[in-house]
């Protein structure tokens, strides 16, 4: 039966494949997380720039401004 004293040294030894599990591991939960935040910028700003775009063609074909519908008259014809 081995002593309780040599165990304890050979116990003591064998940390440092753990350490470096757990290491990876962090590696790759970071790596994840990663990918998943830049994937998650990329969808948003596709969807801002196509309600951008949206906007921008219904402004587009709008005759008046907004102001301009409210006071219920077209502008003025500073040429007559």
């Amino acid at each position: 039966m081995p002593s309780p004293a040599n165990s304890s040294t050979n116990r003591r030894g064998n940390f440092w494949p753990a350490i470096a599990g757990i290491f990876v591991a962090e590696i790759v939960v970071l790596l994840v997380l990663s990918a998943a935040f830049v994937a998650y910028l990329n969808w948003s700003s596709d969807v801002a720039f196509a309600e951008f775009v949206a906007a921008s063609k219904l402004s587009a074909a709008a005759p008046h401004s907004p102001l301009q519908a409210v006071k219920g008259h077209a502008p003025c014809d500073w040429s007559a």
